[in-house]
């Protein structure tokens, strides 16, 4: 195989404290909850983790190269739009998205009834089918700020290949 097309791999990290007055937003799923994550966008750190690792696999930086916390057009945005847009401009490099993984750490709120609609959002999002795309949900058993309830933290991996096969 040649190396231009070898399968690539990325990982993405993504951490944000919860903050009053905010709404929670998890995999482009809001859920109900006293607060939500702070941040430049909406704060969703398991869309943010994705970005990320697609944006490594195709070597092209990262979320705050392409959304800037300093660009006043990323205040409060939907971050699903954001990965639709880094999606499609993968596309037109030739990338095509094998599967995503992504891993949400938090001790509270309790995620696991929400992981199958997140997954949904995300599949449309990526344009995958929902197959390729994989939330978990964990906590760190109290360990640390996210098991302080102080955030939520994410990560993720993905998968990439040139070409629509």
């Amino acid at each position: 195989m040649n190396p231009v097309d070898a399968p690539r791999v990325g990982v993405g990290l993504d951490v944000h404290a919860f903050a009053l007055g905010r709404r929670l937003v998890l995999g482009g799923v809001e859920i109900s909850h006293p607060e939500g994550l702070a941040g430049h966008s909406d704060g969703d750190v398991v869309v943010h983790a994705m970005i990320d690792a697609l944006l490594g696999a195709a070597g092209r930086g990262d979320i705050g190269d392409w959304f800037p916390s300093d660009d006043p057009r990323w205040a409060g945005a939907d971050s699903l739009t954001m990965l639709t847009s880094v999606v499609e401009r993968l596309r037109v490099e030739g990338w095509r998205i094998v599967n995503v993984d992504a891993t949400v750490v938090a001790q509270r709120p309790r995620l696991k009834p929400h992981v199958s609609m997140m997954r949904q959002r995300l599949s449309v999002a990526l344009d995958v089918a929902i197959d390729d795309v994989s939330v978990k949900a964990t906590t760190t058993d109290h360990l640390g700020a996210c098991g302080r309830g102080e955030g939520v933290a994410a990560q993720s991996v993905a998968l990439l290949v040139r070409g629509t096969g």
